[in-house]
């Protein structure tokens, strides 16, 4: 036996981590035993304050680090007299369906697209994620450490998969991907096998694409140069009508054409929400503005960056309307409504989900008999583009935003633009529209040491060479 005398919110205060958009994040060597453990009394603890539960239910992605990580969690759940259901490794949407189908919280280890060296912990409700105001009562709870037995796991089961899989199997009925080539590039996403018995039920050849042992960092907003080339490349050697990835856990999809084009997360969300007839939307300011002028919802609420921003966003519009989602620049969609059609029922799933948005366009695609590409070249002209400036300390990014929105002209001057500031927005870091249309959306993230910048144009190139030009300009800036 393990005896921590210390509270939960002096271990998690000395641990260096903090809440980030999506959970608990930092290095790993930051998610001790008595930090994890700490994490998930003072989580229990905050959720014993609302809901009765005798279980919880506790999932992973294929990081290094995350069974071990699991394993403390799990010990200090038994230590509060919990039952655990431990459902391995699996994507992050499937254990929140599982867990809400059976009115428990639930912990996710997963450090989603950052480093292996790095880590997180994310949790959930009985009712979904958790809140802004939830993570402050996890940092306060202040509940005393219990004694820990040997860290370890229990047996791990595989319903919450399998529910997954049913969910989309009765939402697109028979076979409507048959004759459809799909590339699945899985790297070392949680749910890379799930994935292909999902896409072979609805009908789908599945080329297993890419597959590696060791963890790969992909990044659904920040596509890297090899991965696009790897793209292109595939489609044409596999003679493929669509490719799907993910990132690690499993919540942000990554969806190419027949070409090969890694398409943006945004407009793969925006064309999901008009295909299931959404008429609200609650999405990050950062997203492509197309969302508005392609005039297919009735309502549209911008919102800071990070999936409880949207859900607060969400939990707004659903007062007023029936058919609510979300998503977010990353492609990860967020169903606040549970949708019916022709005696078929999706259940809502308020947290971000890489399959839904990814089959509903293949699906619609082959109903169609056109080529995926087509769905995205039917909207307005206007394209995104992101990247981001790693190793940037957060408080210098900080520094320069509130210095150039005091002066527009200066962010002109230092970024070498071509167009003088018609806007500025700083619902969440700094969003410059320009007078020539084009707009410059820059901000540090949530989780690590990077500065983002997001960059919207009439053409994709110009886009892609805006986010450029700004970065090396960023890049020479003294730190």
């Amino acid at each position: 036996m393990l005896s921590l005398s210390r509270s939960t919110s002096e271990i998690i205060n000395q641990s260096g981590i903090a809440f980030g958009t999506s959970g608990a994040r930092g290095l790993v060597e930051q998610f001790t035993d008595e930090v994890c453990a700490a994490f998930t009394v003072a989580f229990i603890s905050a959720m014993q304050r609302s809901f009765t539960f005798e279980r919880i239910a506790l999932g992973l992605d294929r990081r290094p680090s995350s069974p071990g990580m699991a394993a403390a969690c799990t010990s200090a759940a038994k230590a509060m007299g919990l039952a655990v259901d431990d459902y391995g490794v699996l994507p992050t949407p499937a254990l929140a369906l599982k867990a809400m189908a059976d009115g428990i919280p639930c912990i996710m280890i997963t450090g989603s697209h950052i480093p292996f060296d790095r880590n997180g912990i994310k949790f959930y409700r009985p009712d979904g994620e958790i809140s802004k105001e939830d993570e402050a009562a996890i940092l306060q709870a202040d509940a005393t450490m219990p004694s820990l037995a040997a860290v370890e796991r229990n047996e791990v089961s595989d319903a919450a998969n399998q529910a997954y899989a049913e969910r989309f199997a009765t939402w697109f009925p028979g076979e409507p991907l048959k004759g459809w080539r799909v590339g699945l590039y899985q790297h070392s996403a949680a749910g890379r096998d799930l994935n292909a018995h999902i896409l072979e039920t609805l009908g789908a050849e599945v080329i297993a694409l890419g597959r590696s042992d060791a963890f790969v960092p992909v990044d659904t907003e920040a596509v890297s140069e090899e991965d696009q080339a790897k793209g292109r490349a595939w489609a044409k050697q596999h003679h493929l009508h669509a490719l799907l990835s993910t990132d690690g856990d499993g919540d942000r999809p990554l969806v190419g054409d027949e070409t090969g084009t890694w398409q943006r997360g945004d407009i793969v969300g925006l064309l999901c929400a008009s295909a299931l007839n959404i008429e609200a939307l609650a999405v990050p300011v950062s997203c492509n503005t197309v969302i508005e002028q392609c005039g297919a919802f009735k309502k549209v609420a911008r919102t800071r960056i990070g999936s409880p921003y949207v859900l607060a966003g969400m939990a707004a519009l659903s007062a007023d309307f029936n058919r609510v989602a979300g998503f977010e620049a990353n492609g990860g969609f967020l169903l606040g409504s549970t949708l019916e059609e022709d005696n078929r029922q999706l259940a809502a799933l308020p947290t971000r989900d890489a399959l839904l948005p990814a089959l509903t366009l293949m699906v619609i695609a082959a109903e169609k008999a056109v080529p995926l590409s087509q769905l995205f070249a039917e909207l307005p002209a206007r394209y995104t583009a992101s990247d981001r400036l790693k190793e940037f300390p957060t408080e210098k990014s900080r520094e320069l935003l509130a210095e150039w929105e005091a002066s527009p002209a200066t962010l002109v001057q230092v970024l070498g633009l071509e167009a003088s500031v018609a806007h500025i927005d700083t619902t969440d870091g700094l969003r410059a529209t320009l007078d020539n249309g084009d707009i410059v959306h820059l901000r540090p993230s949530g989780n690590a040491p990077e500065l983002r910048c997001y960059c919207e144009s009439d053409e994709q190139a110009k886009a892609s060479s805006l986010v450029q030009k700004c970065l090396r300009a960023l890049a020479t800036l003294p730190l």
